[in-house]
């Protein structure tokens, strides 16, 4: 999501600060709702003590045309789906009525394309006025579908892609054809030109394995070939015991997420420099001894937490196939995977389903919003930098007597893995 401009404000001459009526919508705050100030050492953050509903994550179907290597599909038995229409449009009907809902997504752990009605779905999501997004292997994105999907007003695609060469691509994501993905997108860009347009902004994300890491030097020369705006990394997760070895954050993922200063010195603040070789390799030898490379982290409510959930703190849901409603994409779905070596099973977690309750009506429901606190507050054990006992094998409980699920384990929560 990008963020929104400024505002400025006044103090009133009670001592008030008034919020425009764009703010309280945006953030669903009415009469009698409860905000938290926190003290930060350039001002103040103010938000509201429970987020209101800002993005959905829609899975349209589970089936997919390609066998990838990294997918979650090797370690679960459900069922090939399709979400209904009839489900969609009653979500669709309960959106209307969350002015705060900024963006709409379509993926998953299928392939949105394979659903024989994905351009209406994106349609409908449209016309609400939010950001559509959809992430695709762009294996189906023929010139009659992307010109649906331009028409439908797709704001926002996604393509996976795991190489950078037609060979590297397709031993990861088995049935891929980069260079028909390349021509695909390539007949997308020239429709948009044609229609005098600027959507869908493209982008690619792409699945970090020891086998591929060599490759992101090409990574961005790809990028400007097929026109994307942006590149998402993120880890592997393996769910196979072969990709146990591929992992490439084993010292990483350990280390604490607060951002107080380290108890090891010397602490290292680097400047910005050019990306230069003979720099980059000096840099790198300064730092090689007990440092792991990460991201900038974003700002988010509990800095000395251990872990932070972007899905929560996004205001997010997300919508199976099948219609259930889950806080996260990790807990939409019944599977096993591997954590630093750890075998673990995953329980799914549903808080509801559209096709018996209206979507607002699951978010604001006791056990969801309990649920966000928990999640807010992050007061899990510290799971990935331990990983000494027995309930580690599941996301069932923890050591500190949090009921189920549990997250201290999480990846996600470690800015780990890193989702659209």
């Amino acid at each position: 999501m990008e963020e929104a401009p400024d505002e400025m404000l006044t103090v009133s001459s009670n001592g008030s600060i008034p919020l425009s009526r764009k703010l309280r919508q945006r953030w669903g705050l009415k009469a009698g709702s409860r905000v938290v100030v926190r003290q930060t050492s350039i001002g103040l953050m103010v938000y509201p003590e429970d987020l209101p509903l800002g993005r959905v994550v829609i899975e349209p179907t589970t089936a997919c045309n390609l066998n990838c290597r990294s997918c979650m599909r090797h370690s679960w038995s459900d069922p090939i789906g399709y979400l209904e229409m009839s489900s969609f449009r009653r979500l669709i009907q309960g959106l209307r009525l969350a002015p705060s809902l900024h963006t709409v997504s379509f993926w998953g752990m299928g392939e949105p394309l394979m659903h024989p009605e994905i351009v209406e779905m994106v349609a409908e999501a449209a016309r609400l006025g939010t950001v559509t997004e959809l992430i695709t292997n762009g294996m189906l994105l023929t010139p009659d579908k992307a010109a649906a999907l331009i028409e439908a007003g797709l704001s926002r695609l996604v393509v996976s892609i795991d190489g950078v060469t037609p060979t590297s691509n397709a031993s990861n994501r088995t049935g891929s054809n980069l260079d028909r993905v390349r021509g695909n997108l390539a007949e997308l860009r020239r429709l948009r030109r044609s229609r005098s347009c600027t959507n869908p902004e493209i982008g690619i994300e792409f699945v970090l394995m020891r086998r591929n890491i060599g490759e992101i030097r090409k990574l961005r020369g790809l990028a400007f070939e097929l026109g994307a705006r942006f590149i998402i990394l993120t880890n592997v997760l393996p769910y196979t015991e072969k990709l146990k070895d591929e992992i490439l954050y084993r010292l990483g993922a350990g280390r604490p997420w607060s951002r107080r200063m380290s108890t090891y010195p010397p602490e290292i603040s680097i400047p910005r420099i050019d990306a230069r070789p003979e720099s980059l390799s000096a840099i790198n030898d300064l730092l090689w001894s007990g440092y792991t490379a990460e991201p900038i982290q974003k700002r988010h409510r509990n800095p000395d937490a251990d872990g932070h959930c972007s899905f929560v703190e996004q205001g997010s849901a997300v919508i199976s196939w099948d219609g259930g409603v889950s806080p996260c994409v990790a807990l939409m779905h019944a599977y096993r995977c591997y954590v630093l070596d750890r075998e673990k099973t995953i329980r799914r977690y549903t808080l509801g389903n559209i096709d018996e309750r209206d979507i607002l009506d699951i978010w604001h429901a006791p056990e969801f919003e309990a649920f966000r606190n928990r999640l807010l507050a992050f007061d899990f054990p510290p799971c990935i930098h331990c990983g000494g006992c027995d309930y580690i094998e599941s996301n069932e409980g923890d050591c500190f007597g949090n009921p189920f699920p549990v997250c201290g384990d999480c990846l996600w929560a470690q800015n780990v893995i890193v989702c659209l």
